[in-house]
């Protein structure tokens, strides 16, 4: 039991090393941990296809701007927090971050996060989701999300591998 305790509580400290720089201390720490919380509940409510839980995550007024490149050339659309929030989930995602970059400057945060998708258990693509978050009413929430999505090598997937079933 000590052991597993042990373990869990290095594993948690690690994590959280991922999270934040080792410049950010006090209640600038506080924020960019509670920023990347925002990010990785976003990531949640994708994997779990909820829609809803998503976009209450964001401002009324947040949009969206998916960027994709294929054969070369990217393209970027333009989606509202509405138009997201009534999009249905057509096939199982499983998208993963890892290794955040937060910046912080009262509030506003930006979250910088490599991620990787799967769609119905089979590799899709990978890129960056780039979160700016407003502070409103005391809590985070997402103004704007754009994202990548690419192929290796000009993103890398997740360093754990695939994900488990």
């Amino acid at each position: 039991m000590k052991r597993c305790l042990h373990r869990l509580i290095v594993a948690a400290a690690g994590l959280l090393a991922l999270h934040i720089p080792a410049a950010v201390h006090g209640q600038e720490g506080e924020s960019a941990l509670a920023a990347v919380a925002v990010a990785d509940s976003a990531l949640a409510a994708i994997s779990r296809g909820d829609m809803t839980g998503f976009t209450d995550l964001m401002i009324p007024e947040a949009i969206l701007f998916p960027t994709v490149t294929r054969n070369g050339q990217s393209r970027y659309s333009v989606r509202t927090r509405a138009v997201q929030r009534s999009s249905p989930m057509n096939a199982v995602v499983t998208e993963r971050g890892w290794n955040p970059e937060v910046r912080v400057s009262g509030p506003v945060a930006v979250v910088w996060y490599p991620y990787d998708l799967y769609l119905d258990g089979k590799w899709s693509h990978c890129g960056a989701d780039v979160f700016t978050l407003v502070r409103h009413e005391g809590r985070w929430r997402i103004a704007t999300m754009a994202w990548s999505a690419e192929q290796p090598p000009a993103c890398a997937k997740h360093p754990d591998g695939p994900p488990r079933r």
